[in-house]
């Protein structure tokens, strides 16, 4: 199963290096929401584009927030038509729109708070960390490198490296 395949990528974020500039936030919202993919015509669109990814800022630090894609995703359990799904390659769990019935039990009990009601598409939307794209619009758009898209082990191995010279 997809699962359990520790080389499967995911967006992880190095805290350290976000300056909350909310590139990545910018980036998703033209390239993943807009209809001229590009940021001058985008805000001047009749419906915002809107990110995937959020950046929050406590009054000290920032934080990108994204879809975690949980192993046990609360949002794939509660979906009574099967709009939320999971790609079996990536693992990312994504919103089929054609199958949403604007419901909002996905919003609801979402444990990260990443997923939004997007009424203009009649359907939930969320990071789907761009798993049928070459590589996630947020993480290219980062100018620090915090976002980065590397597999649990390749993190794993990063957080046992950064322990041991006392950078954790």
């Amino acid at each position: 199963m997809v699962m359990d395949n520790p080389a499967r990528k995911r967006i992880f974020v190095d805290q350290s290096r976000c300056l909350g500039c909310k590139t990545c936030e910018l980036r998703c919202a033209v390239e993943r929401s807009s209809i001229s993919k590009s940021l001058p015509e985008a805000v001047q669109e009749q419906i915002l584009p809107r990110p995937r990814v959020y950046v929050e800022w406590d009054g000290e630090n920032s934080l990108p927030i994204q879809c975690r894609h949980c192993e046990d995703a609360p949002c794939l359990e509660i979906c009574s038509t099967g709009a939320m799904q999971r790609d079996e390659k990536s693992g990312c769990v994504f919103v089929n729109g054609k199958k949403c019935i604007s419901c909002w039990m996905c919003v609801m009990v979402c444990p990260y708070g990443v997923i939004a009601p997007a009424h203009e598409k009649h359907s939930a939307d969320k990071c789907d960390q761009c798993f049928q794209m070459p590589q996630p619009y947020c993480v290219a758009a980062c100018p620090t490198g915090a976002l980065q898209e590397i597999s649990l082990e390749d993190y794993s191995l990063q957080l046992k490296q950064k322990r041991e010279s006392g950078l954790a």
